[in-house]
C-alpha cells in the first residue's frame, strides 16, 4: 500500500478541509503532516459549520483513525479547545486521535517572540497569523525544542523552564511578563488535560498500518506557494507544505507516496503580505471576496483574490507530482459575464510561462485568457451531464494547460454539494 498526499497548490485556504472529509470513507488513516494552529480547515455538513486548526479533517468520520504526524507543532491551549468543541457534539475524540510524540510544542513564550518579532518588521511584515508557529520551527531547527514525548519524562518542567529562560534572554527589555502570566497556567492545564490523547511513535505506527494494507491519507496545510524552500519566501510558513514533507513529517518513504491530490480555487486567494500576480485590487477582487466569503478560517482577515494563475499553478503541479486535482468554489463564479485566466507573467517586456525567483522584487505583468462565464447556478449541479458547456469549457482548458486531471468539483460549500469525475 502507499500513501496518498491531498494538499494545496496555491496560498492555502484552497479548501482542503472539505475534500478530506469528503474522500475520508476511502479511507482508515487521515495524518496532518505538517504546520500548526496556523491552519483553518474548514468544513461543512448537516447545516453546521467546523473549523479545524490541528486535528486531521477526517475526525468526523467515527471510522477513521487520525494521526497529529511528527511534522506538525502543537499549542495544547488550541487543541484543547479543538477537543472540547468536537466532543460537545458527541464525538469521542480520545478513541479516534492519535499524536505523535516526536510532534513539536508552541511554548506560550513562543507566542509573544512571534508577536514582538513581526511588529518589530513594520512596513515589511510577512503576515504572521501570530500562534507561534515560526519561533517554534526555529527551534526545532536549532534542537532547542520541546516535544510531545517529552512531556512524559520526569523532568520535563526543568527542560519547558530551562527552554522559557533562553527565550526571555531574546525578549531582552519587551515589556512581555504580563502575557506569559495570563497564559503560562492555561498552557499547563490544558496539556494535562491533553493526557487523555495516545501518544505514539507516529513513523512506526503508520509504515505498520501500510504493511497491513491499510489506506491513508496524508493531509497537508497551507498551500504550496507558502513553502519554506519553494514559495513566495520570506512571505510564506515555516513548514514544507509540499509532497516532500508527508516524508519528513509522517516518516514515510518517497516511495510509499501514491496518488497525490492538489487543490485550487477556481480563481486565487491570499491572506498577509507577499506577492500575488493576478490580485484584483478593484470591484471585482471585492465581490469575489463577497461571494466567497473570503476572510480567514484562522485569523478572520480579508483575503486577497484575483485570477487563476496557471505560471504559478503549473509550477506547484511539477513540485508536488500531482497526479489529479480538485478544484474549490467554481459556484462563487456563477453570476461572472466573463472569466479570466493568467496565462503568462510578462517581464521587462517579455513573456514568460513559468515561475520565476524572488517574485517580490520584479515587475510583473499578468497576461489574461478570456473564457466565457457559464452564468448558471452550480450549486444544485450534482452529475457533470447537467452541468453548463461554458463551464466544462473551463475544466477542459484547465486540464489541458495543467496536463493533469480535475477529478473533484466543489460547487458549494457542504460535503453533499461535490462533483466527483472518473481519473481518464
Amino acid at each position: 500500500m502507499k500513501v496518498d498526499v491531498l494538499l494545496g497548490l496555491q496560498w492555502g485556504d484552497e479548501g482542503k478541509g472539505k475534500i478530506v472529509d469528503v474522500v475520508t470513507p476511502a479511507y482508515q488513516i487521515i495524518a496532518r503532516f505538517q504546520g500548526g494552529p496556523n491552519a483553518g480547515h474548514t468544513l461543512i455538513f448537516e447545516g453546521k459549520k467546523h473549523v479545524l486548526h490541528t486535528i486531521p479533517s477526517g475526525i468526523f468520520r467515527k471510522d477513521a483513525i487520525n494521526v497529529i504526524g511528527n511534522g506538525v507543532v502543537i499549542d495544547p491551549i488550541i487543541l484543547r479547545s479543538e477537543i472540547e468543541k468536537i466532543e460537545a457534539q458527541g464525538i469521542t475524540v480520545g478513541a479516534n486521535l492519535l499524536i505523535s510524540k516526536k510532534a513539536h510544542l508552541i511554548l506560550p513564550t513562543h507566542k509573544i517572540l512571534d508577536k514582538f518579532s513581526e511588529e518589530s518588521k513594520g512596513q515589511h511584515k510577512i503576515g504572521s497569523t501570530l500562534k507561534g508557529i515560526g519561533p517554534t520551527y526555529m527551534d526545532k531547527t536549532g534542537r532547542n525544542g520541546l516535544r510531545m514525548g517529552d512531556t512524559q519524562s520526569p523532568n520535563f518542567k526543568e527542560k519547558y523552564t530551562g527552554l522559557v529562560a533562553k527565550h526571555k534572554k531574546i525578549l531582552g527589555n519587551y515589556d512581555y511578563q504580563h502575557l506569559l502570566d495570563e497564559t503560562e497556567a492555561q498552557w499547563f492545564e490544558a496539556l494535562n488535560f491533553l493526557k487523555k490523547i495516545e501518544l505514539v511513535d507516529s513513523e512506526i505506527y503508520i509504515n505498520r498500518a501500510l504493511a497491513e494494507g491499510k489506506k491513508i491519507l496524508a493531509e497537508g496545510a497551507q498551500g504550496t506557494m507558502l513553502d519554506i524552500d519553494f514559495g513566495t519566501y520570506p512571505f510564506v510558513t515555516s513548514s514544507n507544505t509540499v509532497t516532500a514533507g508527508t516524508c519528513t513529517g509522517l516518516g514515510v518513504a518517497p516511495t510509499r507516496i501514491g496518488e497525490v491530490i492538489g487543490i485550487f480555487k477556481a480563481y486565487c486567494t491570499r491572506v498577509g503580505s507577499g506577492p500575488f500576480p493576478t490580485e484584483l485590487a478593484n470591484e471585482v477582487g471585492a465581490k469575489i471576496r463577497e461571494i466567497g466569503h473570503e476572510y480567514g478560517a484562522t485569523t478572520g482577515r480579508e483575503r486577497r483574490c484575483g485570477w487563476v494563475d496557471l505560471p504559478a499553478l503549473k509550477y506547484a503541479c511539477m513540485i508536488n507530482g500531482a497526479t489529479q486535482l480538485a478544484m474549490m468554489k467554481a459556484d462563487v463564479l456563477d453570476s461572472f459575464e466573463s472569466i479570466y485566466v493568467c496565462t503568462h507573467y510578462e517581464i521587462d517586456g517579455k513573456n514568460i510561462d513559468y515561475f520565476p525567483y524572488d517574485i517580490d522584487g520584479l515587475s510583473i505583468k499578468p497576461v489574461y485568457k478570456e473564457l466565457k462565464g457559464w452564468k448558471t447556478d452550480l450549486t444544485k449541479i450534482r452529475k457533470m451531464e447537467d452541468a453548463p458547456a461554458e463551464f466544462l469549457a473551463y475544466i477542459t482548458y484547465l486540464e489541458q494547460e495543467l496536463n493533469v486531471p480535475i477529478t473533484i468539483l466543489s460547487v458549494g460549500p457542504d460535503r453533499e454539494q461535490t462533483i466527483i469525475r472518473k481519473k481518464s
